[in-house]
Order: structure tokens, then C-alpha cells, then sequence
């Protein structure tokens, strides 16, 4: 007869559902691995959000001082017919200079230039031209607004005038004959 002390006893708390029993080793090794390539993606992943804000505030920024920058650049055409010795266009000339150095070093460059094929997705046609020698039909022929990239998107479009042939008579018109003739 066995005796009533052999019985194993039973634990203080069973174990619930939700708490697994309790791993090898080699188990805690590896959710020690994912718990740590988790966190890495985590940081990665703030990083990129981290920086993608700082562009957008960079950027709107920029966009809010491109009207002062073509208002300087209206001056800085003004005093063109100054002598290049008067200290005003030589101080403009400084801060043309300037600025270029801040767009540069901001990552901002011009899109449009009078001869480039236009481009729907960069600028906007504001008006038509004959094509003129060096520009094709289809080229950019005057550049009415500056437009700029910024880190490969479009910060501002600009508005361009297209060079565009003049259209072609229909040949079946031509070669009818008119009516009021015998």
C-alpha cells in the first residue's frame, strides 16, 4: 500500500494560458536576436520618419522665400544698367551669390532653361511660341517663373513657354478646287 505522503504536491499557482512554460536556453538566445533586430528596424524606421520631417519644414520654408528671391532677382535685373564698378550691383552681385550658395547647399536646383524639351510633371505651359532656331518645337523658349526640385521632388513647378509649330493646313484642302472658280 503506498503511502499518502508519496503524492507529488501541487504547485502554489498552476500555470494560465498566457504565460508559456519556461524556454531552453537556446529559445531565449533567439528572441534575445529578434528582440534586437526589431529594435534596429525601430531605429532605422525613426530615422527615416526623423528625417523626412526635417525635409518637409525645409521645404516649405523654401518655398515661402522664393518670392523674396524673385523679388531680388527683379532688382538685380534693375541695376544691370548700372556700371559694374557701383558698389549697389556689386553688393547685389554678393548676394546673388549667397543665395545660390544656400539653395546649392540646401539641395535645391532650378528646373526649367530656355532651349529644354518641356516637361508636364516639372513645369507648367503658360503660353505658346513659334519655334525659334535652337529651339525646337516642343522646347522651353522663355522661362516665365522659375520653378525648383528639391531632394528629387518638385518643390514649386515652374511656368514655361512652349515652342509650338504652327498648324498644318490639310492637303485635301489645298487640292480641292475652290468653288467660285469656273
Amino acid at each position: 500500500m503506498p503511502d499518502e505522503t508519496d503524492e507529488t504536491p501541487l504547485p502554489a499557482t498552476p500555470p494560465t494560458a498566457s504565460e508559456p512554460p519556461p524556454a531552453p536556453a537556446e529559445d531565449w538566445s533567439t528572441r534575445y536576436k529578434y528582440l534586437l533586430a526589431d529594435f534596429e528596424n525601430y531605429r532605422r524606421r525613426t530615422e527615416r520618419e526623423r528625417e523626412s520631417i526635417s525635409r518637409a519644414a525645409r521645404g516649405a520654408l523654401i518655398r515661402e522665400l522664393l518670392p523674396i528671391l524673385e523679388a531680388f532677382r527683379s532688382a538685380q535685373e534693375a541695376v544691370q544698367r548700372l556700371p559694374a564698378d557701383d558698389p549697389v550691383r556689386h553688393g547685389l552681385e554678393l548676394l546673388d551669390r549667397a543665395w545660390m550658395t544656400f539653395l546649392k547647399h540646401e539641395g535645391v536646383t532650378p528646373i526649367a532653361e530656355v532651349g529644354q524639351p518641356f516637361r508636364s510633371e516639372e513645369a507648367e505651359a503658360v503660353g505658346e511660341a513659334p519655334p525659334r532656331p535652337g529651339i525646337p518645337a516642343g522646347g522651353v523658349t522663355e522661362v516665365v517663373q522659375q520653378g525648383y526640385r528639391f531632394y528629387g521632388g518638385v518643390l514649386r513647378p515652374a511656368k514655361v513657354v512652349v515652342a509650338r509649330a504652327p498648324p498644318v493646313p490639310p492637303e485635301s484642302a489645298a487640292a480641292e478646287p475652290s468653288p467660285e472658280e469656273p
